[in-house]
């Protein structure tokens, strides 16, 4: 009995010597990753924005990286990496047996977990599956993974995804984003010298970055080049002129994106639609309505005419510091959002006025006015009164309303009430009709800001953003279509399979007969009004200029068939831009510049004639038609009336 329990009792020791630590691997194997695919692993990468013309307009990411396969990686980077960190990696099984026994007996001696004794492959078993932690529970599912990892793929693949996934300092993941970060070119153009600084900063990145620490950056480099040269991967003639080679601190590159602040609109919509994390790690391609042609148009025309105002108001003795400008253009059909500028420069300021600026549009307003009239039976050849005007107020105060010439005409056309840009009539027209009317049509046009229901809302005294008088102007052009701008066409995955299209949205807010009177009307702007700088253009255009009190914003919006560009020039702190400094003198030059470039690249349209108007010749004066062109009179469309 005693020998039995005897042969029992060993039994159970055995068990528990060997069982234990069975159960411990199996426990440690079992909470390990599964190794499906390294070819499979995606890590962060970098979402591409594309102009509508497929340029690349700008990268977002969470962490950059800029994958590239191994044979676009010099040989002497791959050498440098080797030499430096792991010399036998195309030796080993992946545990370096010599290496860990060597590092074991270093912590033993210093009491603490000190020298890693890592290969590649163990670093990127670390990096892809396990945490910096430092214990041996850690090591052992480190060294599993690695030794499952050997076993799968071979070592350039290995290889391949350190280099791509390794981070390397300054934000910088890969080998190709270090190369772009610290020398602004692309991992293949690197030098020796460059090379090796960058094999020398998976050990520490922070410390031996170029740009924090150019001189600890060096000796670090060195260090990598003397690996190279005992190693025999390098000679002694190279290891030299490498080594005299001097660490320069990378050149700052300024933002010279010519689409800087329509990136941060992308940004705004993206985080209003999209969860930005997926949408900045996951490789995505991200196509925009931006025309990168018509961007840098603008922006030539916002630079030089903004050079040509500063000159003007640095005469008049100005303060020009705050100076400003906005500009947007949509396309008439679809709303895409062409080209925007928010402000001079980026850089100074990164305010976008085209979207977030409220200003008042001062006579840029009266056009709803006007459509408001049309759409309740009038007709541009009805008169209206230009005289003195003046209401009494609440608080016994007198509003005078008075025309920005001082000067009155009698009884005009709304035709030429709207084209000489006249206060009084149009006051008095909004009076006939009704704010709420023009609130009501202005609103459905496309207006989203508040507007206050009061006779002041004639002259544009309600503040609205430059994006959205300029939307509002579109179903003008638009036979009565009104269309939501949108800056984004279609959002694509890294295999170009579509994950979001942008569908245009339309919708009739007014006859088409109207619509094309309105546009009829704002050319006569042009044609005999306030615009008449912009006749050098020859071709069909309309729009309406807007200057508010002591000149403190300057407005032109206009369009084609094709396009409505809205320009917005103005002082930050809403001071005068100085005397005469009106929408027609400030912002319609720069309209002009733009709709100039637009149209030597584009075919030119013509406003549309629909059925059910002709167009007649009359007296801007009196509205009185006459058969055949006469002297004083004007072209004009016109309903026909029905027959009775």
């Amino acid at each position: 009995m005693l020998k039995r329990n005897s042969i029992l009792l060993s039994i159970a020791l055995v068990g528990i010597f060997f069982g234990i630590p069975a159960g411990v691997f199996l426990s440690l194997f079992h909470d390990l990753p599964q190794i499906n695919s390294l070819k499979q692993f995606k890590p962060s990468s970098v979402t591409t924005v594309f102009s509508s013309d497929k340029q690349i307009l700008a990268k977002f990411y969470i962490e950059k990286r800029f994958p590239v396969s191994i044979d676009k990686i010099p040989k002497n980077l791959i050498n440098a990496i080797l030499a430096i960190e792991d010399r036998t990696f195309y030796k080993h099984s992946g545990v370096n047996l010599k290496a860990i026994a060597r590092a074991i007996i270093h912590d033993l001696k210093a009491g603490k977990f000190k020298q890693g004794a890592s290969t590649l492959t163990q670093q990127l078993a670390k990096t892809l599956y396990l945490t910096s932690e430092k214990s041996i529970v850690r090591k052992i599912k480190e060294a599993i993974l690695t030794l499952q990892i050997e076993r799968r793929y071979t070592k350039n693949e290995i290889l391949e995804l350190y280099l791509n996934l390794i981070y390397l300092g300054s934000g910088a993941y890969g080998v190709e984003a270090a190369s772009q970060t610290y020398f602004n070119k692309s991992v293949s153009d690197l030098t020796l010298a460059q090379a090796a600084l960058i094999a020398g900063l998976p050990k520490a990145p922070s410390v031996y970055s170029p740009i924090k620490n150019p001189d600890l950056a060096q000796k670090r480099r060195n260090i990598v080049l003397r690996q190279m040269l005992d190693t025999n991967i390098i000679t002694t003639q190279e290891y030299n002129l490498a080594k005299a080679t001097k660490i320069e601190a990378p050149l700052p590159q300024k933002n010279m994106n010519p689409a800087a602040y329509f990136i941060e609109y992308i940004k705004t919509v993206l985080k209003q639609q999209f969860d930005l994390e997926n949408i900045y790690s996951n490789g995505l391609n991200i196509y925009t309505t931006l025309n990168l042609d018509l961007q840098l148009a603008a922006n030539n025309s916002v630079s030089n005419r903004m050079a040509q105002l500063e000159t003007r108001v640095k005469k008049h003795g100005k303060p020009y510091s705050k100076l400003e400008c906005a500009l947007v253009a949509i396309d008439i059909k679809t709303g895409a959002i062409l080209s925007m500028a928010g402000g001079v420069n980026f850089n100074k300021s990164s305010f976008n006025r085209a979207v977030y600026a409220k200003r008042q549009p001062g006579s840029a307003f009266k056009p709803f006015v006007y459509a408001t009239a049309i759409t309740r039976g009038f007709s541009q050849n009805d008169t209206l009164l230009d005289a003195p005007l003046s209401y009494k107020l609440e608080n016994n105060q007198t509003w005078q309303v008075n025309n920005f010439s001082k000067t009155y005409s009698g009884e005009i056309t709304l035709r030429k009430a709207l084209a000489l840009s006249k206060n009084t009539p149009v006051v008095r027209l909004i009076e006939a009709i009704g704010p709420a009317k023009v609130i009501e049509f202005a609103q459905k046009a496309g207006v989203s800001s508040k507007l206050h229901p009061n006779l002041s809302l004639a002259l544009g005294t309600s503040e609205v953003s430059l994006m959205e008088l300029t939307t509002a102007y579109i179903p003008f052009a638009n036979m009565g279509f009104k269309v939501a701008p949108f800056s984004i066409i279609q959002i694509t995955d890294s295999d170009f399979r579509i994950m979001y299209q942008t569908s245009i949205q339309k919708q009739s807010i007014m006859s088409r007969q109207n619509a094309a009177i309105m546009s009829d009307l704002l050319k006569a702007v042009i044609l005999e009004g306030t615009g008449k700088k912009a006749m050098i253009i020859q071709k069909d255009i309309a729009g309406k200029s807007g200057t508010t009190d002591n000149y403190k914003d300057a407005l032109f919006i206009g369009f084609n068939p094709d396009i409505a560009v809205g320009v917005w020039v103005g002082n930050d702190d809403s001071t005068s831009l100085g005397k005469y400094e009106t929408g027609a003198k400030a912002a319609l030059p720069i309209w002009i510049d733009y709709m100039k470039h637009f149209l030597s690249t584009n075919s030119c349209q013509y406003f549309d004639i629909p059925d059910g108007t002709k167009m007649i010749y009359m007296n801007p004066n009196t509205g009185k038609i006459s058969r055949e062109q006469i002297s004083g009179t004007v072209k004009a469309l016109i309903k026909i009336k029905d027959n009775k």
